[in-house]
């Protein structure tokens, strides 16, 4: 007998606590192995419109819902007594008559009411014509092509814009996703399918539905929740992941629309298709790289020779090991005693008239960035980012400041990070033997000029050698600068995707309010997040201001109580502050809601039943279902020690950009819940949200 779950099963198994969670798996475990066993519990669901929906008892109150038929179990949800009943109640399981594909279908009947949601008011209102129903222009027979069940043909027929959200949480993900993109002008690519015995064999089933082949493959399944593990690739992503590029090649979109996941598929893609293929899978820390790891392993955990030919690092750890191997060993400076070192060569230049913070940044982010090492070299290179002007005179001052720091590290035999990775990229354009013969990079956005001279040089040339993902609205470590001038061209190969599937409708839509419409990067590459589009709707985010610090720490405090009141679990809470010196509010706030907690830093990963707490820019990477911003009050973002440090005031712009696309990354980390808080006055920031 097949036994299949479904990812509404996984789900609702998220929402159950610990101990009841364990009982679940017990039983599910006894299912699979012997589903005919007569000790199990099956109750046949007399009110159910679907006669194969039967219920399995675990315990005194939690059932399954399972479809039984002959042959074939699968375990559609679970929850207590009444609420899997009426969840059984609602549903049917069947073969949708134009695509082929198994569908979990709710049944239309038993809605009496789609409710519209009230979202934020916008300042300008939409003209009258945007209400008008949104697919006149299709046949009935294309938009049942897109998936859309039968008996929800006339309400989509009928659809404003107001209307489809709240709509499209009724219908299955294929159904809702095509109709979204095609409202927002896009054009929905119905996935090839190959003859099928099946319909559980349809690529729109399989993103739904798991074959449970053995014991392994079933712990996994209830360990993590669905979208963990089940990383499905919907037809415009598989495009993506299975295009051959005849150079570098880059996919953008705005949080939360599958950039790493398509990085993965990728990485696994080129794996596969090439028998002796090595790949590198990197990106900028040890920490979203350990996250990529696990990622990875749920990913292929069927196929864990593949994992051998695929190397998951940070850049840095890459960096480190190449070198030593082509170069040899080296010692890193630290930021500390460069720091040191500047401020001494610094004071040993008399009148220079500019701060230590100056110096340091020109040196990080123009002079060792690009390795310049010579009076001409800097005086004519274009300080991209650096917006303060610099005439000659200045720059020779400064340049006499670099050459002491410059001597320094020769003296004390020390490298800096950019050094490292352009005497490697040197050393690797003269090997026969690059280390890997495709790179894949996450989070590409806060590369730095060292490390794409790098990659560029890993296998310069060769097709599909360079991948990756990121997005300009979460650069939040890194100067912009011209890739193309590092011979790393993505012009044609740059690609969007549109469909968020981990931010609501609510949360996306005011934290997008945060930054432009449009980003374009210092190549003229565009990157539009107007047509972006959430699948699913959740209440709006909350955004308070105190008159104190304690009222502000009783409110998250209070908050995090009701979310876990509600069955939100401690792991899957987040608080993020901008920086150390409000970690203090945060613990505070956490500590009087009697939760868990665990303190991220560099080195520490979310840990599982307790309360996340980081500053913003360890947010990346992470997710939960409820997030706190917490401190953000004026003069701490954005953050005014950095205001106070610019040179000029034409670099102000280039702070406020960052600390906007840092609070952006905080608050995109939530799924379903956003509280954001400030003690007055609030910063110019939160104003943003109201608009």
């Amino acid at each position: 007998m097949e036994f299949r779950i479904a990812d509404t099963f996984t789900a609702s198994l998220a929402r159950l606590t610990n101990d009841e969670q364990k009982a679940v798996k017990v039983t599910v475990f006894d299912l699979q192995a012997n589903p005919e066993n007569p000790g199990h519990s099956f109750h046949k669901l007399d009110k159910a419109k679907d006669k194969n929906f039967w219920s399995v008892r675990v315990g005194r109150d939690i059932r399954i819902i399972v479809h039984r038929v002959p042959g074939s179990l699968l375990a559609c949800y679970v929850d207590h007594h009444d609420r899997a009943y009426d969840w059984a109640e609602r549903r049917k399981l069947e073969t949708h008559p134009k695509t082929g594909a198994a569908q979990l279908v709710e049944i239309r009947e038993t809605v009496q009411q789609i409710a519209i949601p009230q979202y934020v008011e916008h300042a300008v209102e939409k003209p009258a014509a945007a209400r008008r129903p949104l697919f006149d222009h299709l046949s009935d027979d294309e938009i049942l092509s897109y998936g859309v069940p039968p008996e929800w043909l006339k309400d989509v027929r009928g659809a404003d814009e107001d209307a489809l959200l709240a709509l499209s949480t009724h219908l299955p993900a294929e159904a809702s996703e095509a109709l979204l993109e095609i409202a927002v002008g896009g054009q929905p690519r119905k996935p090839v399918v190959p003859a099928i015995v099946s319909p559980f064999e349809h690529p729109d089933a399989q993103r739904r539905f798991r074959v449970m082949t053995n014991v392994e493959e079933l712990e996994r399944a209830l360990e993590y929740p669905w979208d963990k593990w089940s990383v499905f690739l919907h037809p415009d992503q598989r495009q993506l992941v299975e295009r051959s590029y005849s150079g570098p090649a880059r996919v953008s979109g705005s949080a939360g629309t599958g950039k790493t996941i398509v990085a993965l598929h990728r990485a696994a893609f080129l794996v596969r298709n090439d028998g002796d293929a090595r790949v590198l899978l990197t990106t900028f820390s040890d920490t979203l790289a350990n996250a990529l790891h696990a990622r990875l392993k749920r990913l292929i955990g069927n196929e864990p020779r593949l994992g051998e030919r695929i190397d998951v690092r940070s850049l840095d750890a890459i960096g480190q090991r190449l070198y030593k191997l082509h170069i040899g060993p080296i010692e890193l400076v630290s930021r500390a005693d460069l720091r040191t070192m500047i401020g001494d060569a610094a004071s040993s230049v008399p009148d220079h008239k500019f701060s230590n913070h100056f110096v340091l940044t020109e040196w990080e982010q123009v002079v060792d960035a690009w390795q310049l090492d010579s009076w001409e070299g800097y005086r004519d290179v274009a300080r991209l980012g650096r917006k303060t002007r610099l005439p000659e005179a200045r720059r020779k001052v400064l340049w006499s400041i670099f050459e002491r720091v410059r001597e320094e590290l020769r003296r004390r035999n020390l490298t800096t990070e950019s050094g490292m990775f352009t005497s490697l990229a040197q050393a690797l354009a003269k090997s026969k033997n690059p280390p890997f013969d495709f790179a894949v990079v996450d989070e590409a956005q806060d590369l730095t000029v060292a490390h794409l001279r790098f990659l560029a040089a890993l296998n310069p040339g060769r097709p599909d050698a360079l991948f990756f993902a990121g997005d300009l609205g979460q650069r939040i470590f890194q100067q912009p600068f011209s890739w193309k001038s590092l011979g790393v061209d993505v012009r044609g190969r740059s690609n969007t995707l549109w469909v968020n599937y981990r931010t609501s409708h609510q949360i996306r839509s005011q934290a997008d309010r945060l930054l432009g419409p449009e980003m374009v990067d210092v190549d003229g590459i565009a990157e539009n997040r107007s047509g972006t589009v959430s699948v699913f709707n959740g209440p709006p985010p909350d955004i308070q201001s105190f008159k104190s610090e304690a009222e502000e720490i009783a409110a998250v405090s209070a908050w995090a109580k009701k979310q876990a009141q509600a069955g939100v679990q401690p792991h899957e809470i987040g608080v993020f502050i901008r920086s150390g010196a409000q970690l203090p509010r945060a613990v505070a706030a956490i500590k009087g809601a009697a939760l868990p907690f665990t303190v991220l830093d560099e080195k520490v990963a979310t840990t599982s039943g307790q309360v996340s707490i980081s500053t913003m820019h360890l947010a990346k990477g992470l997710e939960f279902r409820a997030v706190a911003v917490m401190a953000c009050d004026d003069e701490v973002i954005p953050l005014q020690e950095r205001i106070e440090t610019v040179g000029d005031e034409s670099d102000l712009q280039e702070v406020y950009d960052t600390e906007r696309q840092l609070l952006y990354v905080a608050c995109t980390r939530a799924r379903d819940h956003l509280l954001v808080t400030s003690v007055e006055p609030a910063s110019e920031f939160c104003a943003d949200f109201a608009l």
